[in-house]
């Protein structure tokens, strides 16, 4: 029976340890992406101010695609 014990209290150790570097790791992520860089923007920043140029781009090849199709539907 402390056998079976030993078992499942290594399990749940491991459990934890795997959440502990989890948790670790997103917070340094999250760190990393919110941080000032020299010219006072963060990398967050950089992808919220590209965001609507790459909505206009997937949208533009979104109609692009739309058409060919219809082209193709119609031959």
């Amino acid at each position: 029976m402390s056998e079976k014990l030993r078992f499942i209290g290594k399990f749940y150790t491991m459990r934890l340890l795997k959440y502990i570097i989890i948790g670790a790791a997103v917070g340094y992520g999250i760190n990393y992406i919110t941080k000032k860089g020299e010219d006072g923007r963060s990398i967050l920043d950089d992808i919220a101010g590209k965001a609507p140029d790459w909505f206009d781009h997937a949208k533009q090849f979104a109609e692009e695609t739309i058409g060919q199709v219809r082209e193709k539907i119609k031959i």
